[in-house]
Parts: structure tokens; C-alpha cells; sequence
């Protein structure tokens, strides 16, 4: 694969990835579609997109889809819209990959993995960053949304560890996906009382998984194979600076001092730590 093609795909994935931030956070906040219906559009646009998407490039191709890595990815889900109800997009993206790496790096810890001294610098450094974002004050997001986003980052987290398992990773997602629909649709059955819908809404659920999702996902696999472990880990920093730009431009959002000094602590502090291993 060519540099120029590589590049493309990484830039094309990590503005998708960016966007599932500011579709949801634009359904949730510019239309009455809530947010348990908006996940189970994103789940079932993100199923069918995949699975014709295998079906089409990769027939023969198998995954190792499971059931845990479904109930894994539906809390991510469920967890990431509940949240952006009352989260701006650039908090809720900088929390969300905050906890997914945080998570990442403590399991790698878990099993054995030694850091340097740099390393546990960073590690400290992007711990102290999202404390700080945390911390009660009139610029401090609320509680109950920063703690949903958490908890989506963590269940991404270990979404994406269970990933390593092995088999296609686009005809795994594409399982995962498709065991995700079921529980969408229980969850939605749970939630009618709190139901409300909207066409401008569910048009953005469906592009948040049809696009953002699942073609987002399937061009990020294509990228990957040209890409070293530690290329891929420090090129989706760029998604919360992504958030953050898209959220001021179109959504108005205001861009605080305390979000910014967290984001240079959380994105510095894990960028030495995948520095530092790289180097090591």
C-alpha cells in the first residue's frame, strides 16, 4: 500500500471516529430522538453495513465474534449516548479515549508489562489530566455524563483487548455488531417510557452507524496493516482534537481553559508512554 493511500485511509478513519462524537452529540442536543433509540439505530445501521460489506470484499473470511465482546460493545454504545446528553463533544471524546488507553495500558500493566520511569511519568501525567477535568467547578462537566463517558471508554476498552482474540477484524466487528442488535432492542423495550423520536434524529443515528461506524471501522482495518502498533495508538490522539474543533464550529461549543489543560496533560501523558515504548 502506498504512503499517499495510508494516509488517507488514517485521516478519512479518524474523522469518523471524531464524527460518531459530534453526530450523537447533535441528535441528542438539536433533536427530541432519545438516547437509548438513537443507540439501537447505531447498532442495527452499523450490523447491516458490515455484514454487506463482508459479504461483498471478504465472503470467505471468518472472525472470532463473541457474545462478551457484544455485551462489551453494546455498553460502549448505550453508555456513549446516555452520556452526551449532557457532555459537550470535546469533553465527552477526551474522556472517552482517555479511559479507553487508560484501561488498555493498566490490563498491559496487569499481565506483566514493565514501564521506565518516562513511562509511569506519563502514565501519571494523563491520569492527573482527567482528575482535573473532573474536579467540581463552574466549568467542570457533570458528574453523572463524565462517569457515563468513562464507563463507555472502559467497555471500549475492554472491547477492543478482547479484539486481539484473532480471525478477520472487519467480519468480527461485523458479529459483534450483529449480537449487539438483540440487546439495542431490549434495552429500547426498557426505555419506552423515556421514548421520543424524530426523523433528523434517527438520520443521524443511522450515519453515526452506517458510516461512522461501520465504514469508519472497515476503512481503519484497510489502514492498519501499514501501520506499525505504535503509529496506529499515537495517530488516534488526533480523534478528541478532531471532537473538539468540530464541536466549536458547528455545534458553538466554548473550548475552556480546563478542558485544554486536560487535554495536553491526557494527550502528552499517553503520547510518552507509547513514545517510551516504542523506544524500549
Amino acid at each position: 500500500m502506498s504512503i499517499a493511500r495510508t494516509l488517507l485511509l488514517t485521516a478519512v478513519a479518524m474523522l469518523a471516529f471524531a464524527g460518531n462524537s459530534l453526530l450523537c452529540r447533535i441528535a441528542l442536543r438539536e433533536t427530541p430522538i432519545d438516547p437509548t433509540s438513537f443507540t439501537s439505530l447505531r447498532i442495527i445501521a452499523g450490523a447491516l453495513t458490515l455484514w454487506l460489506l463482508v459479504r461483498v470484499n471478504r465472503p470467505s473470511r471468518t472472525g472470532a465474534a463473541h457474545w462478551l465482546s457484544a455485551c462489551a460493545l453494546f455498553a460502549y454504545a448505550i453508555a456513549f449516548s446516555l452520556a452526551y446528553v449532557s457532555l459537550s463533544a470535546a469533553t465527552g471524546a477526551l474522556l472517552l479515549f482517555g479511559a479507553v488507553q487508560v484501561t488498555m495500558i493498566g490490563a498491559g500493566l496487569a499481565r506483566g508489562e514493565r514501564f521506565d520511569a518516562r513511562q509511569w511519568m506519563g502514565f501519571a501525567t494523563a491520569i492527573v489530566g482527567l482528575g482535573g477535568l473532573l474536579i467540581p467547578g463552574v466549568t467542570a462537566p457533570p458528574l453523572l455524563g463524565a462517569s457515563l463517558m468513562i464507563a463507555a471508554g472502559v467497555a471500549w476498552g475492554i472491547y477492543s483487548l478482547r479484539g486481539r482474540a484473532g480471525g478477520d477484524p472487519t467480519a468480527t466487528t461485523a458479529g459483534n455488531f450483529m449480537r449487539a442488535v438483540p440487546l439495542a432492542i431490549v434495552a429500547s423495550v426498557i426505555a419506552l417510557p423515556w421514548f421520543g423520536f424524530d426523523v433528523e434524529g434517527a438520520l443521524y443515528a443511522l450515519a453515526s452507524g452506517a458510516l461512522a461506524s461501520g465504514i469508519g471501522y472497515a476503512i481503519w482495518y484497510a489502514a492498519l496493516p501499514a501501520l506499525s502498533a505504535t503509529s496506529a495508538a499515537t495517530v488516534q490522539l488526533s480523534v478528541p482534537v478532531i471532537a473538539a474543533f468540530g464541536g466549536v464550529v458547528l455545534l458553538d461549543e466554548p473550548l475552556t481553559s480546563r478542558l485544554s489543560i486536560a487535554s495536553v496533560l491526557v494527550l502528552g501523558g499517553i503520547a510518552l508512554v507509547i513514545s517510551s515504548r516504542r523506544r524500549s
